[in-house]
């Protein structure tokens, strides 16, 4: 409220204005006015940092898995090639041989993935050797959860089974 003061000794007029407002304002500082947006804004960049974070960590383990499965069936059939035809149980020996090769290459998994042989499949008809390895989506999601959103889906969206296959015509 403004209000004015007579000087009487000098004749003159002097205002003063206190406005009380203005001191109220001025004791309020401006961040005090942000801490709520600054914990709004955090919020929300959390959660797509946090989005993309998940994204990224779900989406390796997966893509990694699938390389080094490509890699351990073309490894197996790469080496079968050493494997003489003549040598007795041809059959027997180039499936095993293969068999060996996968579940060496892949021995750097660690046992929660329980990967095991039996997710193998060696095959040798017409002389074609085939390395199948179908590792079910069920045994990672033991490992690593499925996040489920609303209007997306799962995520990683992953096919049922993680399949690698190589193949190669062996001349016996």
């Amino acid at each position: 409220m403004p209000f004015s003061v007579k000087n009487l000794c000098c004749s003159k007029v002097v205002d003063v204005r206190v406005d009380v407002e203005m001191k109220t304002r001025a004791q309020q500082t401006f961040p005090d006015k942000q801490q709520g947006a600054a914990a709004i804004e955090f919020a929300a960049v959390f959660v797509v940092f946090f989005a993309v974070f998940y994204g990224v960590v779900s989406y390796s383990l997966p893509l990694l898995m699938m390389q080094s499965f490509n890699a351990a069936a073309s490894e197996a059939v790469r080496r079968s090639v050493a494997l003489s035809p003549t040598v007795t149980n041809y059959n027997s020996l180039l499936k095993s041989q293969a068999q060996s090769v996968v579940m060496s290459q892949l021995s750097w998994m660690p046992p929660a993935l329980g990967f095991s042989a039996s997710y193998t499949n060696v095959t040798y008809t017409a002389g074609v050797l085939t390395v199948t390895i179908q590792y079910p989506k069920t045994r990672l999601t033991q490992v690593l959860p499925l996040l489920t959103l609303p209007g997306i889906g799962e995520i990683p969206r992953l096919p049922t089974n993680l399949t690698a296959q190589a193949s190669l015509q062996l001349v016996p």
